[in-house]
């Protein structure tokens, strides 16, 4: 079973092409125009053991918002395609990573519904070159592409160590509920 994608989108402002390998090690090329997002995905991808290929280029020089919400959606939709029919996934999973002095808290179900429940709280509006309350809207952009349900927790004092914490955590929880376990799919509906 291969389980990639490779999908594009153009609007008036973005131009993303995603390459995504469930299946990978980690292996990742990604650039955005927005570098503390980049260390955000390639912590994902890291994590996650999913090689990615993002490229992205968009209107950061008014802000980082349509950028990091369009990857976000087209990340999604990359998922969506590379994960096929789910058969034999797992389907729930969850993950708790500390760093330093802060923990994230992830529960992930790719059920095939849309719901994200984000409770991110950073002290300054500004981590590195990223907006900080764009993150909750890039895990909403995901989920709604993906159509996956995604919840998710941080506490701690430094905002770089939080938002790290939580993609790790949405990493581990994505590497663990993608495992195939079964030849079945994981619903009683009979499809998800």
């Amino acid at each position: 079973m291969v389980r990639n994608s490779n999908v594009s989108r153009k609007t008036s402002e973005t131009e993303i092409d995603i390459k995504m390998n469930l299946d990978g090690s980690g292996n990742y090329n990604i650039s955005t125009g927005v570098n503390f997002f980049n260390h955000m995905l390639e912590s994902f991808s890291k994590h996650s053991m999913i090689d990615l290929d993002i490229q992205a280029k968009g209107d950061i020089e008014i802000d980082d918002h349509h950028t990091i919400e369009d990857v976000g959606i087209l990340l999604g939709e990359a998922f969506s395609e590379a994960i096929g029919d789910k058969k034999g996934i797992k389907r729930m999973a969850h993950a708790i990573v500390p760093m330093d002095e802060s923990v994230a808290t992830v529960a992930i179900d790719i059920g095939g519904r849309s719901y994200c429940n984000m409770n991110l709280d950073f002290k300054n509006e500004k981590i590195g070159d990223m907006t900080s309350d764009i993150l909750i809207h890039f895990f909403e952009s995901f989920a709604g592409s993906a159509k996956i349900n995604i919840y998710g927790t941080v506490e701690g004092a430094n905002d770089h160590h939080k938002a790290e914490a939580i993609f790790k955590a949405f990493a581990k929880s994505l590497k663990e509920a993608i495992k195939v376990e079964h030849d079945q799919i994981p619903s009683t509906k009979g499809v998800l």
